[in-house]
């Protein structure tokens, strides 16, 4: 991510900061939110159940849904005004407290709670095991981002010593990944859905284990929100928590079919059957959180997933970036 190029907005945007969110909340009953994902993704498939089921416009919101293609334009997009919510990982909150933001940007509902990522193989491994990856090359993610840690993080964890033991290839965009892959670059391929599902169809690669599976429960995929726009705003960042927990509800007990159904509009290049596919493997790889709530063993997790990498500087503290109170009310509304 552009942290250096956020550092300046932040230094140089203090002003600006502290003007944002400090107005009364619109008396209108429907109220505009502007909501800015970090990429257009399955993973985040209760995002569009709340929005194609109805469940905002049943709490009076209209969410304008824009895809930024970052983690540092979502950041960038929240501290300049140009959004109100962000869904990103929660550590993009901890590198901008490490650049001495004047305003933390607060945590406030989780999305989901595992890696999404799949290892996948060139051919299909019944008994996957780690060392098997030593002396072999991975296409993989850019240091720093969330998926690369959580990967540099399992492969500690199962006795690989990573790009020592192994090549992590990171000079491949992630649009241009799956591409590199099936057209023989790298052995094995860390890769979000459908890229997993549909290089399996093709018969060019097999996933053979969840990154998300090893790495344990942490914060990986939230909806932020800037410190004064949540304390100008609580009753439609409530609102808006409640409808991400029916929506949660909802995909707990949908079947994969039922998801695929109601996400299809987001996903008009992907066949129905990849669809139904990748929600399956998600539900069975516990990604999606059954509620929004961000607990503080999940939050340091990711601090040790942080640390092994090299990229935690200075710890985000729990009390400061994260705000539970939304979602656990959220959690009560039936």
């Amino acid at each position: 991510m552009k942290w250096k190029t956020i550092g300046s907005l932040l230094l140089t945007g203090a002003l600006l900061l502290a003007s944002v969110g400090c107005g009364a909340e619109p008396a209108a009953e429907k109220t505009k939110i502007r909501l800015s994902e970090v990429i257009r993704s399955v993973f985040y498939a209760p995002q569009y159940v709340a929005i194609e089921k109805g469940f905002f416009k049943e709490q009076g919101l209209e969410v304008e849904l824009t895809t930024a293609w970052g983690g540092d334009k979502v950041m960038t997009a929240i501290l300049s005004n140009q959004a109100d919510v962000g869904l990103v990982g929660a550590e993009t909150t901890v590198f901008v407290h490490q650049q001495g933001s004047p305003e933390p940007v607060v945590n406030f509902a989780q999305l989901t709670q595992r890696d999404g990522t799949f290892l996948v193989a060139r051919q299909k491994i019944e008994n996957f095991d780690w060392s098997m990856t030593k002396g072999k090359s991975i296409v993989g993610s850019r240091n720093g981002s969330m998926p690369e840690m959580v990967s540099e993080f399992v492969q500690r964890k199962n006795g690989v010593n990573p790009k020592a033991d192994n090549q992590i290839i990171q000079n491949i965009s992630f649009d241009n990944q799956t591409a590199a892959f099936a057209s023989g670059t790298g052995d094995f391929y860390q890769a979000f859905e459908p890229a997993a599902s549909i290089l399996e169809k093709q018969g060019k690669g097999y996933p053979v284990i969840s990154l998300g599976k090893d790495s344990g429960k942490l914060p990986y995929t939230v909806f932020l929100a800037k410190d004064s726009f949540i304390k100008a705003n609580p009753n439609t960042i409530q609102k808006f928590t409640n409808a991400i927990q029916k929506a949660q509800n909802w995909v707990h007990n949908a079947t994969p079919q039922e998801v695929a159904d109601v996400i299809a509009p987001y996903f008009p290049q992907v066949e129905k059957d990849i669809l139904v596919s990748v929600a399956d493997r998600y539900k069975k790889a516990d990604v999606w959180a059954k509620d929004p709530i961000i607990d503080q063993e999940e939050w340091e997790n990711m601090h040790t997933v942080m640390r092994q990498a090299g990229e935690l500087k200075t710890p985000g503290p729990y009390d400061k970036l994260v705000n539970t109170s939304f979602a656990e009310k959220a959690k009560q509304v039936k």
